[in-house]
């Protein structure tokens, strides 16, 4: 059914149901691979440059956000492979689930961003509206 699994994550609560719903699907093929995708969003403003935090801070916090899922994925005794991308995360998911021939993309619904909670079009939104192969949003 689905070989290629691209999960995309972000170390939100919804990412950790995508995962074990990546898992659930992960078992249906015996060779299925799971591909966790993280997006490194670049800053946009001059507040958000002279905020970033440092490579060594970033990476931890990337690490911190990644480890819970491949444990998941681990636990479960699924083949996975991690993806880190940097980008926009509506096209970059999109981008990245097209060159790699994804058979369907999961993602939670809300990520760590609290805006998107109050703006339409939020990553998720984007990624069901605008990718060519199926994508199981998760709540």
């Amino acid at each position: 059914m689905y070989k290629k699994i691209l999960l995309a994550v972000d170390g939100s609560e919804n990412s950790l149901r995508a995962t074990e719903e990546a898992t659930k699907l992960a078992k249906i093929e015996s060779d299925a691979i799971v591909d966790i995708l993280y997006v490194n969003v670049p800053p946009k403003t001059a507040r958000e440059i002279l905020l970033e935090p440092s490579k060594e801070e970033q990476d931890k916090a990337r690490q911190a956000r990644i480890s819970p899922v491949e444990k998941i994925l681990n636990d479960a005794g699924i083949k996975n492979k991690v993806s880190i991308v940097t980008g926009e995360a509506s096209p970059t998911i999109i981008q990245h689930a097209n060159t790699t021939d994804a058979d369907i993309i999961v993602i939670g619904s809300r990520g760590l961003n609290a805006v998107q909670k109050f703006v339409l079009g939020g990553v998720s939104n984007e990624v069901v509206q605008k990718a060519t192969m199926p994508v199981l949003l998760v709540k």
